[in-house]
Parts: C-alpha cells; sequence; structure tokens
C-alpha cells in the first residue's frame, strides 16, 4: 500500500501545460463542441419537425508566450455558413462567439465575439474570420483575440483566469437555436510530457492491481 501512495501523489500533483496565469508563458487548449452541452440540450431538426443531421465541431486555441493574444481554429460540421449549403434555413449560422461559463467571475455571458452580433475582433471581419466548407455543410473559423478586445467592457486579459479554470466556452448560433446550437468548454490541453507520464502511471497501477489479482505482492 506504500509503495501505491508513492506512486499516486505525484500523479495527483501533475500539472497541465501553461495552467498558471501568473507569468510570460505560452498555452493550449481545446474544445469539442457537441448539441449535448447546450443548456437545454439541442435538437436539431427541420423546420418541418424532420430530424436533420447532428451538428459538432472541435477548436484548437493558442495563447502566445507574452499572453496577448489567443488564436483558435474550429471547424464545424452540419451547420451551413452561407445560407445555401442546405435548403433547409433552420441550420444558417446567425453568430459565434466566446463565453464566460455560469461560475465565471464577473459573469459576462459573451465576453468575445467573432461572427455575427456582438463582433468584438477590431482587425478582421466576420467574413474573413469563418469560411465555408468547399463541399459539404459547415466551415473553419479562425481568428485572434487580442489582449484589450471584449465585448461589453471585458478583455482578453480579465476573461483568462475564467479560461484557465475552465469557466469559458465557444458557442455556435443558428436560425434554430439563437442561444446556441453547439458549444464546447475551453479546456487546458495537457504537455506531451505530462500525458507520458500520466499515462505511464497509469500503466503501472493496472499492472500492480493484476498482481494483487493475482496473488502478487506489492
Amino acid at each position: 500500500m506504500q509503495r501505491l501512495r508513492c506512486l499516486v501523489v505525484p500523479l495527483a500533483a501533475l500539472t497541465f501545460g501553461g495552467s498558471t496565469v501568473a507569468g510570460a508563458q505560452a498555452a493550449t487548449f481545446i474544445a469539442f463542441l457537441t448539441n449535448g452541452q447546450e443548456a437545454p440540450p439541442a435538437v436539431p431538426t427541420l423546420t418541418t419537425g424532420a430530424p436533420r443531421p447532428v451538428s459538432f465541431g472541435t477548436a484548437s486555441f493558442f495563447l502566445n508566450d507574452a499572453r496577448t493574444s489567443l488564436t483558435f481554429v474550429a471547424a464545424i460540421q452540419n451547420i451551413d455558413f452561407t445560407g445555401t449549403q442546405t435548403a433547409d434555413p433552420n441550420d444558417n449560422l446567425l453568430a459565434a462567439h466566446i463565453h464566460a461559463g455560469t461560475t465565471a467571475t464577473p459573469t459576462f455571458p459573451v465576453v468575445w465575439g467573432f461572427f455575427g452580433s456582438p463582433f468584438n475582433d477590431v482587425n478582421s471581419s466576420a467574413a474573413a474570420n469563418c469560411i465555408p466548407s468547399a463541399t459539404g455543410v459547415g466551415g473553419t473559423c479562425s481568428a485572434t483575440w487580442d489582449l484589450t478586445e471584449g465585448n461589453g467592457g471585458t478583455t482578453l486579459a480579465a476573461q483568462l483566469p475564467n479560461i484557465f479554470a475552465g469557466n469559458a466556452y465557444i458557442n455556435y448560433h443558428t436560425v434554430q437555436f439563437p442561444g446556441g446550437e453547439i458549444r464546447g468548454a475551453i479546456m487546458v490541453t495537457p504537455e506531451p510530457a505530462t500525458v507520458a507520464l500520466l499515462g505511464t502511471g497509469l500503466a503501472v497501477l493496472a499492472l500492480v492491481g493484476v498482481r494483487r489479482r493475482r496473488g502478487g505482492t506489492t
């Protein structure tokens, strides 16, 4: 049992890449956007009431070394970026934002808009930020949130603690769901070395469990 304790404590103490706000350090984040993360969960349908394809997406974020800009790329499926990718208007994209979570302090429902309204990217345009796919339904959005930009008086500088704490999410709004059709919590991405160490530790724990089940010693 003592050996297990020595192993578990270092695993619990592992830190994730750039997970402290103090100091200049780059950090990466990821978000998996789904209908189910909306509140309440979104169930996409056509205007006739018939089901339409589930919408979803992934987004990767990079905070630069100086922590003065957050750049991201999001690939979205089954949301109509132009209004002409499908015949039914329910899936038409209205807006896309980064939001503060309900537990964020202070609370700002939209902290930065990069498509539609509100739009807070002073160095680009919605047309440049979100490009429709050449085939299929959906597209790719890429933009940079600069340190002093924000909505309703907030800024990236003010929101970084919420982002690192997991109290932020990216949200896509459509005609059918103006409050949000897909959203994804923005999560800190662990450093590769951390992932490798965690995997090794879990493997050792599994091996110890096998030995114990077989009557071996630990």
